[in-house]
């Protein structure tokens, strides 16, 4: 069962979802306790073959995450700075990895840390006021939990560079026209939609999103040839699961299927 080891967390199971409340105010930062936290909750969610998507989202109205505590960094402790950027890398990391669908609610900024969670989700939702940067280089530091790989992906080098190295911030409307965000919606809507987005996601067949899901972040690295191959034994394998049955038989009697995860 999904479950919170901190009170930095909140989570909240609604039908095939976990609804992930990033909760340390005033600006929900990141620190040791909750991304140790955020990896063991993705790990729950991994092992409960109920839950088929993850939504996070920021609490309050200001900020999604403004990223790390810089207070942990202060003094310039090389230790601390290597336990916490193992500590962004393997939670993003493992977030990234959830076998369903992850969708962040960007419903205020999301600065660093806080960009780089929302980079290792699925799918983003922004509310018209966001504002979204990676400007870690301003204070002498770099980000360290995915991002220089991540947004280059997501947004091409150049806009890439521009957020990095020239510490650009952009808007939400930004953010849509340049791919980092696939939806721009009102104040105080992004977590209704990204849960809509996610009881679509319990339509679909678990196994197959999964198999889907590696296939396409297959892409980022590799061969795109040998890949084609991945994909095929990836279809075939699915003819082991009771889902590919249901799937198939729910369509052609012309019914809902019932998934089972199996």
């Amino acid at each position: 069962m999904a479950a919170s080891t901190t009170e930095k967390l909140i989570v909240e199971v609604q039908d095939n979802t976990a609804m992930v409340t990033i909760n340390n105010p005033p600006a929900n930062t990141w620190d040791e306790e909750s991304l140790s936290g955020l990896a063991r909750l993705v790990a729950d969610c991994e092992a409960d073959k109920s839950i088929y998507a993850m939504v996070l989202v920021g609490q309050g109205e200001k900020f999604f995450s403004a990223g790390a505590d810089l207070n942990l960094f202060a003094d310039g402790d090389k230790g601390v700075a290597r336990t916490m950027a193992d500590n962004f890398g393997g939670a993003f990391e493992t977030l990234s990895s959830f076998r369903g669908v992850t969708i962040a609610a960007i419903n205020g900024y999301a600065m660093g840390g806080g960009l780089e969670c929302a980079l290792a989700c699925d799918i983003r939702i922004a509310e018209e006021h966001a504002q979204m940067a990676l400007p870690e280089a301003t204070v002498g530091l770099l980000p360290c939990g995915g991002g220089t790989q991540n947004l280059a992906w997501m947004v091409g080098e150049g806009w890439a560079k521009r957020m990095i190295l020239c510490g650009e911030r952009v808007d939400a409307e930004t953010a849509r026209n340049i791919g980092l965000v696939e939806e721009v919606v009102e104040r105080g809507a992004a977590k209704q939609r990204a849960l809509h987005l996610a009881q679509a996601v319990g339509k679909q067949s678990p196994p197959a999103v999964a198999a889907c899901k590696t296939l396409i972040q297959k892409a980022r690295a590799g061969n795109i040839a040998q890949a084609y191959a991945v994909e095929r034994d990836a279809f075939v394998d699915l003819f082991d699961t009771n889902d590919q049955t249901e799937g198939v038989n729910a369509f052609l009697q012309k019914r809902p299927p019932e998934w089972t995860n199996s």
